[in-house]
């Protein structure tokens, strides 16, 4: 066994080392911060969201109850609405998963929630009413009442005009006390188990309506606006998503319908190829064509070849690697 004494030595400052190293890290991690960080909001809630724009919150559960909403029409996993599913070629990724979410946007956003409550005569009325309404009935109150809150100044329910709306003008500005309450983010969360951590149905919701749109635009988070935000924190933001939003900005997938199972077959194909890569002909072989191993063990090879035999390389040497 050699004798470590027999090696060259040499001065070393372990803590000078490691202050330098700690300075340099904090430095730029506060420089990625201050440039590519992400603005540290106030959460979005149904509470938020029906104090600060009640008219798009009563609008939005008016869709919900005629099933006219985005969520009632998106088609598996949370329904089955026919020809909703989007599809790669003949393959359909939604259809061969199923239904495995169910929500019922009527039910599940209005009607249970106001049955859960306590309620006042009026308001357990309007709810019988509704449960014995046949359902082309029920459409018809929705889209008459949704009409009407379209052509009212600001969308205000208050400004609406009359007409034969049913219960719903009553069970929409019910649902909108619970919201302001803050009893609906609960109501919606709520699933039997002790911790509740499923916001699936309070996002849904939310997503409905355009008061959360409107937010994200402002932070440039909208689709064609290139914007990433990490949930929470001011640190650098998810930017390995650039390129899984970057086939948005661009045709065939910015205006097709079928964009997110386009896009999701594209980045898997790709993600396969970049797994691929020591299998593949000629793309294997880059390494050894642009010869960047040399520049990156330049300091290596630069003693090997000040001691390598004439017309050979450092290399073809036997036993030698970098």
């Amino acid at each position: 066994m050699p004798d470590p004494a027999a090696f060259p030595a040499r001065p070393y400052d372990l803590v000078k080392e490691f202050t330098i190293a700690l300075v340099a890290v904090a430095v730029l991690t506060a420089a990625l911060a201050a440039l590519f960080s992400s603005p540290d909001v106030e959460p979005v809630t149904l509470a938020s969201w029906s104090r600060a724009a009640g008219a798009d919150f009563t609008a939005t559960a008016v869709a919900e109850l005629g099933g006219t909403s985005g969520t009632a029409e998106y088609g598996p996993p949370y329904n089955d609405t026919p020809g909703a599913a989007q599809k790669i070629g003949p393959f359909s990724p939604q259809n061969a998963v199923g239904v495995h979410i169910p929500v019922d946007t009527a039910e599940d956003f209005v009607i249970r929630p106001l049955t859960d409550a306590p309620e006042t005569p009026a308001v357990r009325a309007a709810l019988a009413a509704w449960n014995a309404a046949p359902a082309a009935l029920r459409q018809a109150w929705t889209k008459a009442y949704s009409d009407a809150l379209a052509a009212a100044p600001g969308g205000a329910p208050a400004r609406a005009a009359s007409g034969a709306y049913g219960p719903v003008p009553l069970l929409t500005a019910r649902l909108l006390e619970l919201a302001r309450s803050g009893a609906l983010d609960g109501q919606l969360q709520a699933d039997g188990r002790f911790y509740q951590t499923d916001y699936t149905r309070p996002l849904l919701f939310l997503s409905d309506g355009t008061h959360l749109e409107s937010l994200a635009r402002a932070e440039h988070l909208g689709g064609d606006q290139w914007g990433m935000m990490n949930e929470t924190g001011n640190f650098p933001g998810q930017a390995w998503l650039w390129l899984y939003t970057f086939w948005y900005q661009i045709e065939p997938f910015k205006s097709s319908g079928n964009a997110d199972a386009l896009i999701w077959a594209l980045m898997a194909l790709l993600s396969l190829g970049l797994l691929l890569v020591p299998f593949l002909p000629g793309v294997r072989s880059l390494p050894r064509w642009t010869r960047v191993h040399r520049l990156i063990w330049r300091s290596w090879y630069r003693t090997q070849e000040a001691t390598a035999s004439p017309g050979r390389r450092p290399e073809d040497r036997p036993g030698q690697t970098p």
